[in-house]
């Protein structure tokens, strides 16, 4: 059986046009779980920073359910939904505490502080919130962004329960956290320990921080150690053994293309992405950014995003999710 949905159903679910207008015209689904895949690629690999930023804003903060930019009656109420263990959990004192560090979170981030709030206390929210807090601009971003798909996850197991069709609990759902849809009816989703990927295991993007955008047109490369020495050694990380796994260019939002096939679990190992910086920046100091990194076997199912945060003078990166 097939089920259809329109573009404002999808909206509900998540605050972006662009998001409901791609989910929307792939549509019908026959599948709760092709539903989920289908958003994961959507959000992750075609919507824009602008339509996060959209999303995010359509979002009451926590502790005020009437706030943000809500696209419908239906992403208010599910709003309320969502927040009701931490407005059950709060008094005079806690969302007062809650209502300040919000403040002092949208002046630092510049958007809403988010979080998947069903089932979570108030200060759970605040511990959360606090502990987020202290991040670079660019990881709080990312992580703004996955807890904007977990919501969305959340949402479309309402909407496919409203059409009578009970998402599939334990085995094949695999959303990150279990959770309880407040106020629709829909029953408890738990999560599950194995996930289908809709993008390849190891990712990166390029931001230019002297200019302040994407780094867009930067050729990367990726290549997994195959030597004869169980790693590379210090010293001689140019030494043969590396192993071409695949390359791509930075698109205009930075984001590189698929570097390696999407597969459930990757092999354990040493991995470099290399980024063609000089050709990028040929007056900068770096002609070309390595990037060493390793994966261990019980990180196997995990995703690796190895962003690069460049100028002409300076670079660095961490790991992202």
């Amino acid at each position: 059986m097939e089920l259809g949905f329109e573009e404002k159903d999808f909206l509900a679910c998540c605050g972006s046009t662009t998001f409901a207008r791609e989910i929307a015209a792939i549509a019908p689904f026959v599948s709760f779980e092709q539903a989920v895949e289908a958003a994961r690629d959507i959000w992750f690999n075609k919507v824009d920073v602008n339509g996060w930023l959209e999303a995010f804003a359509a979002h009451p903060q926590i502790g005020d359910t009437k706030s943000g930019n809500q696209k419908s009656e239906t992403s208010a109420r599910w709003s309320k939904g969502e927040q009701s263990t931490a407005l059950a959990t709060a008094t005079d004192s806690t969302l007062q505490e809650l209502f300040e560090w919000n403040s002092r979170y949208r002046k630092k981030f510049g958007f809403v502080f988010l979080i998947c709030a069903s089932g979570r206390s108030t200060p759970e929210v605040l511990a959360e919130l606090k502990k987020r807090y202290p991040n670079r601009p660019i990881i709080e971003f990312e992580t703004a962004a996955q807890e904007q798909m977990k919501i969305t996850e959340l949402r479309l197991a309402k909407l496919f329960t409203g059409k009578g069709i009970s998402p599939p609990v334990g085995g094949e759902y695999s959303a990150t956290q279990a959770t309880k849809a407040e106020g629709s009816g829909a029953p408890a989703i738990k999560a599950s320990q194995s996930s289908v990927r809709t993008r390849p295991p190891i990712t990166t993007h390029v931001l230019d921080v002297s200019r302040g955008s994407p780094g867009a047109g930067i050729e990367v490369q990726l290549e997994m150690w195959k030597g004869t020495q169980p790693r590379p050694l210090f010293g001689k990380l140019d030494s043969g053994g590396w192993i071409f796994q695949g390359s791509s260019i930075t698109d205009k939002d930075g984001r590189s293309g698929r570097l390696m096939s999407i597969v459930d679990n990757v092999d354990p190992g040493i991995y470099r992405i290399s980024f063609n910086t000089g050709k990028y920046s040929p007056n900068g100091f770096f002609p070309y950014v390595a990037i060493v990194f390793e994966i261990r076997e019980s990180q196997r199912s995990e995703h690796f995003h190895v962003p690069l945060l460049f100028s002409p003078f300076s670079f660095t990166t961490y790991r992202g999710s």
